[in-house]
């Protein structure tokens, strides 16, 4: 029935409703439109502020330049003779770079005391403050893409697809991903409670550690550096990363593209200290005091003397000792063998096969094995190596340097080691001594097939462009060999059967598996680690942001304003009147809370009325 009718130009109110209550359905009205139009009003103006403090600005650093004549060293090394500083060089062509002086204990105090003091402030800036750090740098290496991957090039040796690919995709996508999700990760979170505690609220808060450190590699030299600064920084705190001597030269202009988003947010970029040392320093910053967290990228044998380091003042270590990472080639993925062969290739050889998660085993079974070797055989043999940075636009290059030529022995040791127990080397094998640049790091594209697990080859890591290929009698067996490596980081599974997959993905000791790709878990920020030989901890997604945050449990009162909290019963105040009754009093209270059934819990909560 309507409320009011049109009448005599005039409102009448209906005989159902009083006027009182009218007056007062006008005032209930009334109070809750303006209501509605304040909430609306200030919903807006957070919508304003959030775009305000996310506004993109955009910033110039200038790029480096070699420091040389473009002349190549006639053997290149980052160890000068009769100098303490770090000798930087283009390992693709031998190109001096210039000269680094490594931090000194000094140095590395002075690099925590501005951090630590920059974070003071960070700490207390909003997720929205934080969020448009990370857009201005979001937006600087989208605008500046060509010059970060021609320095990371020239630093590394790497070819502009594998920089394009390893330093510039990675990077954007871990900050849109932090962007977008960042602030949930970190918002705290509330957790149940029980029935002996329903009158308690509990929360679980994520708050900044202070300064953390990273120790990174030299094979991404841009991703590696920004990665771990990106969690860093959003997550509330300072850090000092320690860079590889390999890459020291492009370090200096990297930290400046994130020193640079900080400074035109208004924010100290002193909040990000970047240090270049020889290893003899290095367990200075690890064993500091002042350092809460540490990220450690490399190999098994550093990462032990940087958890001893660390275990002096009991920081906390996040470790990635890269992998052994096999690719199962199964029987039902015979129809899709050209797609696969495409995808192998490319987690092969990227970046010359120095990448933690590249592939470095292939294991086929019977209805597969012999198809990959007639496609992989000429494939690898076709691949073109040298400088992308040094060629005509007629000259094509399809794999780039190694980092430096201190590998080579062991690997054609592996190889040959491999070949004298039965393996069959189709192509490479050997160091190659490029007819153009005589000072750079090369090393033959290699396929090496008829591999068994008990080889060397097949245990340990090669960190090369290597191509190993073994045989396995049936999926079970696949994942026998797979996890026969001392290593377990990556994997992925080509196979076209889901329970086929899925039975790999629960056999395989790994931390990830990617199912018919290769390392695809990376290019959309799912937790990133391994397990045994591959280290411990994660980064990236959820759990990286959370593990570097102090993880606070808060148990609060619900109803504290109205007086409800916790109160030590009189049966067991110091001093006890009565032991024996205290004890049944305690006893019944867990029955009560934990008793089977209604009948357990109502037993429960008699004893206690017995023993009050």
């Amino acid at each position: 029935m309507p409320l009011l009718e049109e009448g005599g130009g005039h409102i009448r109110i209906l005989d159902d409703m009083s006027e009182r209550e009218f007056t007062l359905f006008l005032i209930v009205g009334s109070v809750g439109g303006v209501l509605f139009v304040f909430w609306w009003m200030f919903t807006v103006s957070k919508w304003f502020q959030a775009w305000e403090d996310e506004t993109v600005i955009r910033y110039v650093i200038d790029v480096p330049k070699p420091a040389g004549d473009g002349t190549a060293l006639e053997n290149p090394s980052i160890k000068a003779p009769g100098s303490t500083a770090i000798q930087c060089y283009a390992p693709a062509t031998g190109e001096f770079l210039g000269f680094v002086n490594p931090a000194t204990p000094e140095g590395i105090d002075r690099a925590i005391e501005k951090a630590q003091s920059a974070q003071e402030r960070w700490a207390r800036t909003t997720f929205s403050q934080r969020r448009q750090v990370l857009r201005c740098l979001q937006n600087f290496i989208i605008e500046n893409q060509d010059d970060i991957c021609r320095i990371c090039c020239l630093d590394s040796g790497k070819t502009m697809i594998d920089a394009e690919l390893g330093e510039i995709l990675v990077t954007v996508e871990k900050l849109r991903w932090t962007i977008l999700h960042g602030e949930k990760a970190l918002t705290p979170s509330r957790r149940p409670t029980n029935l002996l505690m329903a009158y308690k609220k509990n929360v679980v808060r994520y708050e900044p550690l202070g300064v953390v450190a990273a120790l990174v590699s030299w094979n991404y030299p841009f991703h590696n550096l920004v990665g771990p600064i990106i969690s860093a920084i959003f997550a509330g705190n300072g850090i000092v990363v320690k860079v590889s001597e390999n890459t020291a030269w492009s370090a200096a202009y990297f930290s400046l593209i994130v020193k640079g988003a900080l400074h035109v947010c208004g924010q100290n970029s002193n909040l990000v200290q970047v240090v270049s040392t020889w290893p003899s320093t290095a367990n200075y910053l690890t064993s500091h005091p002042k350092i809460s967290h540490i990220t450690f990228i490399g190999s098994q044998p550093v990462a032990k003397l940087v958890a001893a380091s660390a275990a002096k003042s009991l920081t906390p270590v996040l470790a990635e000792l890269g992998g052994k990472d096999a690719a199962l080639v199964l029987d039902s993925s015979h129809k899709d063998i050209p797609r696969i062969v495409e995808i192998l290739l490319r987690g092969t050889f990227q970046a010359a096969g120095q990448n933690c998660i590249g592939i470095e085993r292939i294991i086929a079974t019977p209805k597969v094995y012999d198809r990959l070797i007639l496609e992989l055989q000429p494939r690898i043999k076709a691949i073109r190596v040298g400088s992308v940075l040094d060629t005509s636009k007629d000259e094509q290059v399809d794999m780039g340097a190694m980092i430096s030529d201190s590998s080579f022995d062991r690997l054609e040791k592996l190889i040959q080691s491999a070949v004298d127990d039965g393996a069959r080397l189709l192509v490479g094998g050997k160091r190659l001594n490029h007819p153009k640049y005589h000072s750079g790091h090369y090393f033959q594209p290699t396929l090496l097939v008829d591999v068994t697990p008990e080889m060397a080859i097949a245990n340990e890591e090669c960190f090369g462009p290597i191509c190993v290929l073994m045989r396995a009698k049936n999926t079970q067996d696949a994942c026998k060999i797979a996890n026969s490596a001392p290593f377990g980081l990556g994997a992925s599974v080509f196979g076209t059967r889901g329970t086929e997959n899925e039975a790999c993905i629960t056999h395989l000791k790994s931390g990830m598996v990617s199912i018919n790709d290769f390392a695809s878990y990376y290019a959309v920020q799912l937790p990133f680690g391994g397990q045994r030989g591959s280290g411990y901890g994660r980064f990236a997604g959820e759990e990286g942001l959370r593990g570097l945050s102090n993880i606070k449990a808060v148990c609060d009162d619900k109803w504290g304003w109205a007086g409800i909290k916790t109160a030590i019963p009189k049966q067991i105040r110091y001093p006890i009147a009565e032991t024996e009754k205290g004890f049944q009093f305690t006893k019944a209270v867990v029955e009560l809370g934990y008793g089977t059934g209604i009948k357990g819990r109502f037993s429960g909560l008699r004893n206690i009325m017995k023993n009050s």
